[in-house]
């Protein structure tokens, strides 16, 4: 027998409601995040601007809900935290951050545009959101690295600084117009590899160098 679907206010509300914050990503990934604009936005996603404010209260709202679904953080989906391995002092998870981090942002072309809208202008959603990256990576790094590192703890924090800007940049430089970097192809799966092999190894250097 069938399951039933349950329709109605409640679930009208709720397809609503992502069909929005889906239509924010469709607009950043095909216009740009300028073209964020209400009329925009309602007119894509086929319903009446009235909606927006009825279930986000301002566009603003909308944009920090489709914001903090598509976040950096996502390239922690896949991690399970409550089972790290800390009996190498975060070495293996740190390599399993960056690589992740460097597939998601290859793969994301709106998490891409992102980056960009970050790095082209201030903005106070982003600026929350840059700041709550920075507080999970510091309670990571505290409980994790730190005791490791201890007076060292600033070099390596300047390591992974270098590594996850690479991440940004090497994609983005890939996207925009598919040239090689140093003779190396970006979006050729043996290139990449190498890229992400030699991340491997600076945080392997780190972790022998700075204790």
């Amino acid at each position: 027998m069938s399951r039933k679907v349950v329709s109605g206010p409640i679930r009208d509300k709720h397809r609503t409601k992502e069909k929005l914050i889906k239509t924010v990503g469709e607009i950043i990934k095909s216009k740009g995040f300028h073209e964020l604009k209400i009329t925009n936005i309602a007119k894509v996603a086929g319903v009446d601007k009235k909606l927006i404010y009825k279930y986000f209260g301002t566009v603003e709202n909308l944009i920090n809900s489709y914001l903090q679904s598509e976040d950096y953080g996502s390239c922690m989906k896949n991690i399970d935290f409550a089972n790290i391995d800390v009996s190498d002092h975060g070495k293996g998870f740190t390599k399993i951050l960056i690589e992740n981090m460097f597939e998601a942002i290859s793969k994301n072309k709106e998490l891409q545009k992102i980056i960009v809208w970050e790095l082209y202008e201030y903005n106070d959603i982003l600026r929350k959101l840059a700041d709550h990256r920075e507080e999970l990576g510091e309670q990571i790094f505290q409980s994790i690295m730190h005791p490791y590192f201890k007076a060292n703890h600033k070099k390596f924090r300047a390591i992974l600084g270098i590594l996850i800007s690479s991440t940004y940049y090497l994609n983005l430089h890939a996207e925009s117009n598919g040239s090689k970097f140093f003779g190396l192809d970006i979006n050729d799966p043996d290139d990449r590899n190498i890229f992400l092999e030699v991340m491997g190894d600076i945080v392997d250097n780190a972790y022998e160098k700075y204790h």
